[in-house]
């Protein structure tokens, strides 16, 4: 699998990444197959991905502790990457980016994932009363030590994307994007372009919409998180289907799918270096790796972009 640079860091990261927040994630999805995510991830290493994503609060900790499974023995394989800052468990609820909670969460991240450092270590939001410089100097102090060879921020608005960068190189910014929620395009892509920050997509293929395989009639489960995305909703539901059968036209016209030109779209957009895919089961991660062979023509992405461009 292709690579790019992960921001100043020097570290080359595969172009398609694991998201593993179904890994163990029982807080975020029901019907959990634990050995699954394990087997999930294995196979996506196996099938030449090396950056895999996780975060502490996925699972409550648990898929953290479910991908040091699947690594051991292949650690050099694998661009780790976890996040902390969201708050759980006996440290009750909310974020808190404090430089002390945020030592306190690499570590205990360290000791589920069973490594002694990561490659990646994001601040996974920020909590609006931290001075930003203050909580991404955490993370200078932390890649000092060699706890971590990077450091990102996730879910960060521009003025604190800046703050952090004030204190320290920021290699990635993980956001949201995907061809129906392309609201980093005004700011964060151009800023990040301008300062070798890597944009790394979650939600690439708008959380299982892209991929072509939902009918208009579809219903989310009443305990599926992905409620809280607004594009399942019943106004936009609609017009988000309008935008998946014109993707379909267009991966049809050039042999592709509409989940491969959906992330080789994202992948074409200036500064994104590796998009992370999630999975539930073998063939969803067969199928991410593919959607990086092959080449789609910028008369094709052109329209894919025209789609919901504004």
């Amino acid at each position: 699998m292709r690579t790019r640079k992960l921001g100043q860091s020097g570290i080359d990261i595969s172009c398609i990444g694991l998201g593993t927040n179904y890994v163990g994630g029982h807080n975020l999805y029901v019907d959990v197959d634990e050995d699954e995510g394990v087997r999930l991830v294995k196979q996506a290493i196996d099938l030449g991905v090396t950056h895999v994503d996780t975060a502490d609060v996925y699972g409550t900790g648990r898929s953290e502790e479910l991908v040091g499974k699947a690594i051991e023995g292949r650690r050099d394989e694998v661009v780790l990457a976890t996040k902390g800052g969201i708050l759980f468990g006996e440290y009750g609820s909310g974020i808190n980016n404090d430089p002390a909670y945020l030592r306190g969460a690499l570590e205990r991240s360290l000791k589920r994932l069973n490594v002694d450092h990561v490659d990646l270590y994001y601040i996974h939001r920020h909590d609006g009363k931290t001075p930003t410089e203050d909580a991404f100097g955490a993370l200078m102090d932390f890649k000092r030590e060699g706890l971590i060879r990077s450091a990102g921020v996730s879910n960060f608005e521009l003025p604190e994307l800046q703050a952090a960068a004030s204190a320290g190189p920021v290699d990635a910014l993980q956001s949201c994007y995907n061809l129906l929620q392309r609201e980093v395009e005004a700011e964060l892509l151009p800023w990040c372009a301008e300062n070798n920050v890597s944009f790394v997509p979650w939600g690439g293929l708008a959380y299982g919409l892209l991929g072509g395989r939902y009918s208009r009639d579809f219903k989310l489960h009443d305990n599926d998180w992905r409620h809280k995305t607004g594009l399942f909703d019943a106004a936009a539901y609609g017009r988000n289907m309008d935008t998946v059968d014109g993707l379909k036209t267009i991966a049809a016209e050039c042999g592709s799918t509409p989940s491969h030109l959906a992330l080789k779209w994202l992948l074409s957009r200036e500064t994104v270096g590796s998009v992370i895919a999630g999975a539930k089961h073998s063939g969803q991660v067969s199928d991410n790796v593919d959607a990086e062979r092959g080449e789609a023509s910028a008369e094709h992405l052109a329209a894919v972009d025209a789609l919901t461009s504004s």
